[in-house]
């Protein structure tokens, strides 16, 4: 099969071939970027107060139509804080997919609480709910309007969909999971700004939700993140806890309970205001880039594009292809690509196979298990999907 990976090799370079190297994913800044950015350099309105920091709030908010937006330094800031505000406690267990980035196993440790590890499904590449109805069926009973596990006596009490590359979770099922055995659901939003489930933009579905900005998302604002909820009074109490839990006043500095230095700097924000004014062309252009990866692999036998599911509009934000691994070996696939100056990346490691979360309650995984080894993401930079006369 080396061959054919060879041939997908040069026909990925050949969607740009003025570049020598085709990065996996990286920021576009051909707007108001350096404008606005020189703006706070000139007015000195560069740390987590000034106009840009409120504005990139409320512009999120519009897009995304949650009520409000809290921005913060990371998108793990953002889910830590979230999960504080709906109120994960110490020794909590709270659901999360093993098959997502190490930030949202790290953020429920950051809260005390212990990471439950659960399945996925092939349509959405995240948590399966009607495999996981199954299993607290098994483990789980409610008790005192607490869902308690039975095997270790915890309360679990949230859960966290990640919608994976930018693919939604089924949510309807998830969400009614949450109402029969009284999870809270916080989402993992943070590859998904620019997708919708049944028509609503992701992050709306949970109390509260997590955003990331980082360099490789489908905007940046350098490093950040946002928490995302319709509830006034949690946006209210995650801006008072991520500005160091500081009470209002002109002079005084008095603290009314542990807080977190983590507002987002103006500076960062500036950079995010420009981005979102090319939001809607980077997702257009991520889609072509769907049709470009479908017409790549035509004909290629054991190889897939990964699709949004009927029931969702992705942003696509990394493309994904999916090997048949009785028929490739994803190391090959990796080096191969990689050799030929098309950066490609496996998707991450399961959590549950980290030493640090070995430990950690978990159920059947086999279906996370066996994708570690069929996925592929690769080169998704927005001008790829340019048409050649663009």
């Amino acid at each position: 099969m080396r061959d054919v990976l060879l041939e997908l090799a040069k026909k990925i370079k050949n969607m740009c071939p003025e570049k020598d190297f085709i990065p996996l994913h990286e920021p576009i800044f051909t707007g108001n970027e350096k404008k606005y950015v020189a703006d706070c350099i000139e007015t000195g309105w560069v740390s987590s107060v000034g106009k840009y920091v409120d504005e990139f709030e409320r512009l999120l908010a519009e897009f995304t139509g949650v009520k409000r937006a809290v921005a913060v330094v990371n998108g793990t800031a953002a889910l830590h804080i979230a999960l504080k505000i709906v109120g994960v406690q110490p020794n909590d267990e709270v659901l999360i997919p093993s098959l997502t980035f190490v930030a949202t196993g790290n953020a429920v440790v950051y809260c005390g609480a212990v990471p439950h590890f659960v399945d996925v499904s092939k349509t959405t590449l995240g948590i399966d709910p009607f495999k996981l109805e199954d299993y607290l069926k098994d483990i789980a009973i409610v008790k005192n309007n607490v869902c308690v596990n039975k095997q270790t006596g915890k309360i679990i009490r949230a859960v966290v969909p990640m919608h994976t590359f930018g693919h939604p979770v089924d949510l309807d099922p998830l969400l009614d999971i949450c109402e029969r055995w009284n999870l809270i659901m916080v989402e993992d939003a943070a590859e998904s700004l620019g997708s919708y489930y049944k028509g609503i933009h992701t992050g709306n579905f949970g109390k509260a939700s997590a955003m990331s900005f980082n360099g490789n998302k489908i905007i940046t604002t350098g490093g950040g993140g946002a928490i995302l909820t319709n509830d006034e009074k949690l946006a209210d109490y995650a801006k008072h806890l991520t500005t160091t839990a500081k009470l209002p006043h002109r002079w005084k500095y008095e603290h009314d309970e542990i807080g977190y230095n983590y507002r987002m700097p103006n500076i960062n924000a500036a950079l995010g205001c420009a981005q979102l004014e090319h939001l809607e062309d980077f997702i257009e252009k991520k889609r072509q880039l769907v049709n470009k990866y479908e017409q790549l692999i035509e004909g290629h036998h054991g190889i897939k594009l990964f699709k949004e599911p009927e029931f969702a509009k992705s942003n696509y934000w990394l493309q994904t292809l999916i090997f048949d691994e009785k028929i490739y070996n994803i190391d090959e696939v990796l080096e191969t690509l990689n050799n030929h100056n098309v950066m490609s990346r496996p998707v991450w490691k399961p959590l549950h196979l980290l030493t640090h979360f070995q430990n950690c309650p978990k159920a059947d995984l086999s279906i996370t298990e066996q994708l570690q080894y069929q996925i592929v993401n690769v080169p998704s930079s927005p001008y790829l999907g340019e048409d050649a006369d663009e």
